[in-house]
């Protein structure tokens, strides 16, 4: 229980914002799944249910064990029948990266023999948004966001993520690392965007994935303040966002009216919200950049078969050392805040493209602070340089 607003923002401070020596790495992927004869036809709960098998969520089948994957990884699915792997993080990124390509193997031949295959955009070009999962979560959810517009029901059922999690590091130096992982979101979303529309429509935005997440409910998907103090103002912003579920048994998990969290604390409802209540409105905030303890980087598009890895090396490359995230935040400090350019216009912003090919030679000189091999590095910046190129016409801008 919380005896006030500030005993509850204290909570939110101490929870999302933890620090220490910089050491894991985790990675976060989700995809679309399609069948493989005709990707236009919806996919049903009973078909991805069967190919998951034991490893399907309750969510999906209520009484499945989930079992991980061989590697430990626990398969989930979100309200539109995408999955996704959560790779438990690493302090080794060889070590990480050998993980995430056994877990990507693995469900894919769960799902080859369903006459089902992975997506290969950050949103559904195919298919209308059509929510698989009837659970309280996001039936709250979808009518929280109905009165925004479709992009709510989009972003749940018809877009996939690659999410990047690192630590927050020292607390000299937490506030640096705050800036620099959301300076790079414009230009590291531009240069990995990978959803030109959805079901045919928004396809002259080069990520239709960050178009529907902004326009869902600007107060929960709106990039969090970068300032002296982020922890302060992070819980603020929490503890004023309306709150979408109140859990409760049964199906229904809509609040009696519109509230904030502050407004539960204060006695709004009929019980005092709990620690677990709050960590659950925490769970429902939805920023390019959530902190969780950690920074869960939220911004790129599920990529391409096969091309998930120079994003992943390329964010740890550049939050490898000191001297990277310095480096790194001055070669976007031009394109920060162009969050809306980035997911409408990628590469074809001059600015962002010039500041994407400072922080691509920024990246790839820190790869040697990695632990992958010269070989591995090497291949990586060779990548790297080819998205470069593939987004901006071979170095126009």
């Amino acid at each position: 229980m919380f005896r006030d607003r500030a005993e509850a923002e204290a909570y939110v401070a101490s929870v999302c914002f933890k620090h220490g020596p910089p050491r894991l790495l985790g990675v976060e992927l989700e995809w679309t799944v399609h069948h493989v004869e005709d990707p236009t036809r919806p996919l049903d709960a009973k078909t991805l249910a069967a190919a998951l098998g034991s490893h399907a969520p309750p969510t999906l089948v209520p009484d499945s064990p989930q079992r991980p994957l061989p590697s430990g990884t626990p398969l989930t699915v979100e309200p539109g029948g995408q999955v996704e792997i959560s790779t438990p993080p690493r302090a080794s990124l060889t070590e990480l990266l050998k993980i995430v390509a056994a877990d990507i193997d693995h469900l894919r031949n769960l799902l080859e023999p369903a006459g089902l295959r992975l997506g290969q955009h950050g949103a559904d070009p195919f298919r209308p948004p059509r929510r698989m999962l009837q659970v309280p979560r996001y039936a709250a959810m979808e009518h929280a966001f109905a009165p925004f517009g479709s992009d709510g029901i989009t972003m749940m059922c018809s877009t996939a993520g690659l999410q990047v999690c690192l630590d927050f590091g020292l607390a000299d130096d937490l506030p640096k690392r705050w800036a620099a992982v959301h300076a790079l979101g414009p230009v590291l979303n531009a240069l990995f965007a990978n959803s030109p529309g959805v079901n045919g429509h928004r396809t002259d935005w080069a990520s239709a994935r960050m178009r529907s997440l902004y326009a869902t409910d600007p107060v929960r998907t709106r990039p969090a303040a970068v300032c002296a103090r982020p922890a302060d103002a992070w819980a603020k912003r929490v503890l004023d966002t309306p709150v979408i579920a109140v859990r409760r048994p049964g199906p229904n998990w809509l609040p009696p009216y519109r509230l904030t969290f502050a407004d539960w604390v204060a006695g709004a409802l009929d019980r005092p919200p709990t620690a677990d209540d709050l960590d659950y409105h925490l769970s429902l905030q939805f920023p390019p950049v959530r902190p969780r303890g950690y920074l869960e980087v939220r911004y790129l598009d599920t990529p391409p078969d096969g091309r998930w890895l120079p994003p992943v090396v390329l964010m740890a490359a550049l939050f490898s050392t000191d001297r990277a995230v310095d480096e790194a935040l001055a070669a976007s400090e031009t394109a920060a805040n162009r969050w809306l350019a980035a997911a409408r216009y990628g590469l074809d912003d001059p600015v962002l493209a010039r500041a994407a090919r400072d922080v691509v030679a920024v990246g790839c000189a820190a790869l040697s602070d990695t632990d992958l091999s010269v070989g591995q590095s090497d291949a990586i910046a060779e990548e790297l340089h080819r998205t470069l190129a593939e987004k901006t016409g071979g170095g126009r801008s």
